[in-house]
C-alpha cells in the first residue's frame, strides 16, 4: 500500500503527528518506493494554473510547438514531440509530448562556461501568455519544498538528511509538463504513454490533473494504480538516490499505459548540483551530471542517434 502523508506533519518535527508521518515515509521510501503527500506549502490554485498553462501549450498546432523542439536545441530544454523519448529499449518510443525547463543561472555564473546540457538556457514560448513567469515561480516553490522533503525522508530512512542539504544550491532539477493524449487506436503491446522505467535522479515531485493512468510495479509482481487530486503530490525516488543511499531508498519501476482521455502531469525531477559525488564508494566516484547525462543519452531519441 502506498502511504498518504500529511506533508506539514512530516516536515515539522514539532508537529504532534510528526513521528507517525515519519514512520509512513520510511515505508514509502524503503519498501514501496512511492508515497503521496497532502497539506503542502504549494497551493492547489498554483498547481491548477500551471497544469492549464501546459494544456494550452500542448494544444497549440504542431508547427508552432516545433519552434521549441529540443531535438534542435541539443539539450533537454523546450518541447519534445510524440516518440521523442524511449525510456524502455524493449518498447517503442513513448507517444506522450513533453515540455522541459530548469534552473535559471545568473549570466556571470561560472558554470555557464562548462556548457552542460543540464544547465542549458530555458526556451520560453510566447504563447500562452504568462507561461514562463508562472513556471519559474512554480519551479522555485517546488524545488524549495522538494529539498525539505528529501532531507526528512532521508532521515526517516536512516540516511542522514542533513548530509543532502547543501548539495542542491544549483540543482539540476528539471520541471516537465507531460501531455498524454487518449491512447491511440494503433497502439500495440509495445506502445505506452511512458513505458516501464525508474526515474534517473533523486526525488520526483509529481502533480497531476487528477486523471488516472500512473501504475507502480508491486514488489511481488503486478501493478498498483496511483493518483492524487490537484493539490496533492505523488512522490517517488530515482536511481541516483538509491545508489547514493546504499540501497536504503528504493527506485521503483512505474509506467503510464495511456489514458482513455487526455492527461496532464507535471513532475519535478529533483537532482543535485552537477559536481556532487553520488556514489557511496569513494574509490569509484560517480558525479551526478555524469549519471544523468548518460541516462538522457540513452532516452532522448535525438541523443541516441548522436551517441550511437
Amino acid at each position: 500500500m502506498i502511504p498518504r502523508i500529511d506533508a506539514a506533519a512530516l516536515i515539522n518535527p514539532q508537529h504532534p503527528d510528526h513521528q507517525t508521518a515519519k514512520d509512513a515515509a520510511r515505508i514509502g521510501a524503503t519498501d514501496v518506493g512511492f508515497l503521496t503527500v497532502y497539506n503542502t506549502p504549494i497551493s492547489p490554485d498554483s498547481v491548477s494554473h500551471v497544469i492549464e498553462l501546459y494544456r494550452a501549450f500542448f494544444h497549440l498546432p504542431s508547427a508552432q510547438k516545433e519552434t521549441y523542439d529540443m531535438s534542435k536545441t541539443g539539450s533537454n530544454r523546450g518541447w519534445g514531440g510524440a516518440q521523442s523519448e524511449q525510456v524502455d529499449p524493449d518498447a517503442n518510443p513513448d507517444y506522450k509530448q513533453v515540455f522541459d525547463c530548469g534552473v535559471e543561472l545568473d549570466p556571470d555564473d561560472p558554470i555557464n562556461k562548462l556548457k552542460l546540457p543540464a544547465y542549458a538556457p530555458n526556451i520560453w514560448p510566447e504563447v500562452p501568455e504568462g507561461f514562463s513567469k508562472a513556471l519559474q515561480h512554480y519551479y522555485r516553490e517546488t524545488t524549495d519544498f522538494a529539498l525539505d522533503l528529501l532531507c526528512v525522508v532521508a532521515d526517516a530512512a536512516d540516511a542522514n538528511g542533513d548530509y543532502f542539504r547543501d548539495k542542491f544550491s544549483r540543482p539540476m532539477a528539471l520541471l516537465r509538463g507531460n501531455y498524454y493524449p487518449e491512447r491511440p487506436a494503433w497502439a500495440t503491446a509495445k506502445d505506452f504513454g511512458i513505458a516501464t522505467h525508474t526515474d534517473y535522479g533523486c526525488l520526483t515531485l509529481l502533480a497531476t490533473d487528477g486523471s488516472p493512468g500512473l501504475e507502480v510495479r508491486k514488489r511481488g509482481g503486478g501493478w498498483t494504480p496511483v493518483q492524487a487530486p490537484i493539490g496533492e503530490f505523488v512522490i517517488n525516488f530515482g536511481e541516483m538516490l538509491e545508489f547514493w543511499t546504499g540501497g536504503k531508498i528504493k527506485a521503483t519501476p512505474h509506467r503510464v499505459l495511456g489514458p482513455k482521455h487526455e492527461r496532464i502531469s507535471v513532475p519535478l525531477f529533483f537532482n543535485p548540483n552537477h559536481d556532487t559525488v553520488v556514489s557511496p564508494d569513494a574509490d569509484a566516484p560517480v558525479l551526478a551530471n555524469d549519471h544523468l547525462q548518460r541516462r538522457f543519452d540513452e532516452t532522448y531519441v535525438h541523443l541516441q542517434a548522436k551517441t550511437a
